[in-house]
């Protein structure tokens, strides 16, 4: 049995290898001019739109993908960023447990729009560019078999052309024959000889019928198919951008709104801070006052002391100097340069004090004065404590 098979393997070999030696033959004649070749326009049409389609069906499949992994990496870069805020985030801070809650939620939204896009966009193209190896493959048979028939169909034709010779040569028989033969014998040679040709030739027509049908199947189920997949590509390419821009839509919405809780949270957190530092300044402001107090309570009647710095104006707090140069917009103002001295004062009325605001006199002016002439109000930003 084992050399059976391999028998029957080594003659399917042979054919083959017949197969291919004949269609190149058949196609160096048609090359040359010396054989006709079936064509087919229409066909020939469908082909290069096929061609096309695949082209262009590979290159959105691998610019998808290439989206896909952007959007793979924008989720890594995001969940790093989460984590880096987790970890700076301390436990007093406000909305600690909002933050830990918006970093697994932002997570969770990357993961569905990338799960989203990869089911419904790429699957479908995937899934879309799945024909095409199956039908290139047809298409690239039935061109061989385009060949096949036409070189039955020539060796048809040229064994038609020899069996009219031969007919005409078997009706005159040649003279070496008549003289190697018997008149008796000559009738069988001449019939034997018909018996041959006519068995190429009914050989020959048989195998045109087969390459004929099977060519023909193939042709026909082809130019069936291939205007309907030329068509498919537009449903194709609405149903993949359409469910992108869905996705894309509900993602940003979504991302958004996370994006604005973040926001609220980080503009509380500030809120926070600055109450805090508030919370802290009175403090100090009332410790200060208190020192003051205690302090005017043992100097002279109609003076302020202020340690060392021996007297101060009635009202002194304590001492800045200018880090900014201030040009005074009203006559109520102080004009600071950098590196005046300036002797904070209490205002009078606390409520006419404005927020950001201080009351004060040069040192410079108080030393060769001793007056409140030129007091003034500025900026608490434009200078530091001293």
């Amino acid at each position: 049995m084992a050399e059976i098979g391999k028998g029957v393997t080594a003659g399917k070999l042979a054919s083959n290898v017949q197969k291919r030696l004949t269609r190149a033959q058949e196609k160096v004649l048609q090359k040359l001019g010396k054989a006709d070749e079936t064509r087919d326009v229409v066909f020939e049409e469908m082909v290069a739109n096929f061609n096309k389609q695949m082209n262009e069906g590979t290159k959105l499949q691998k610019d998808l993908k290439s989206y896909l992994a952007a959007v793979k990496a924008m989720h890594d870069a995001s969940r790093r960023l989460q984590d880096c805020l987790a970890d700076m985030y301390e436990p007093e801070w406000f909305g600690k447990e909002e933050m830990d809650a918006l970093a697994e939620d932002t997570d969770t939204l990357w993961l569905d729009f990338h799960q989203s896009l990869t089911d419904k966009s790429v699957v479908t193209v995937d899934t879309y560019l799945g024909q095409f190896p199956d039908i290139k493959a047809r298409i690239a048979k039935r061109d061989r078999k385009m060949v096949d028939f036409d070189s039955a169909r020539h060796h048809f034709a040229n064994l038609q052309k020899g069996k009219k010779k031969d007919e005409a040569k078997i009706a005159k028989p040649t003279a070496l024959l008549e003289m190697a033969a018997p008149s008796w014998a000559q009738g069988l040679i001449s019939a034997h000889q018909v018996a041959q040709t006519n068995l190429s030739y009914n050989q020959a027509e048989e195998e045109l019928g087969r390459a004929q049908k099977i060519f023909e199947e193939l042709n026909v189920e082809l130019q069936d198919e291939l205007p309907v997949l030329w068509d498919s590509r537009v449903g194709v390419y609405v149903n993949t951008f359409q469910t992108m821009a869905k996705n894309q839509e509900k993602f940003h919405r979504e991302m958004g709104k996370l994006s604005e809780n973040l926001n609220d949270i980080m503009t509380k957190l500030e809120e926070q801070r600055e109450l805090k530092k508030g919370e802290k300044k009175h403090e100090a402001v009332k410790s200060e006052e208190a020192n003051h107090s205690e302090s005017a309570a043992s100097a002279p009647k109609g003076a302020v002391t202020n340690g060392s710095d021996g007297e101060m104006p009635p009202g002194f707090l304590y001492k800045v100097k200018a880090v900014h140069d201030y040009a005074a917009t009203d006559g109520d103002e102080l004009e600071l340069k950098v590196g005046d001295m300036v002797l904070v004062l209490a205002f009078d009325n606390p409520d006419e004090q404005d927020d950001g605001w201080l009351l004060g006199l040069k040192e410079s002016h108080w030393v060769q004065k001793k007056d409140l002439k030129g007091k003034g109000v500025f900026p608490e930003n434009f200078t530091t404590k001293v």
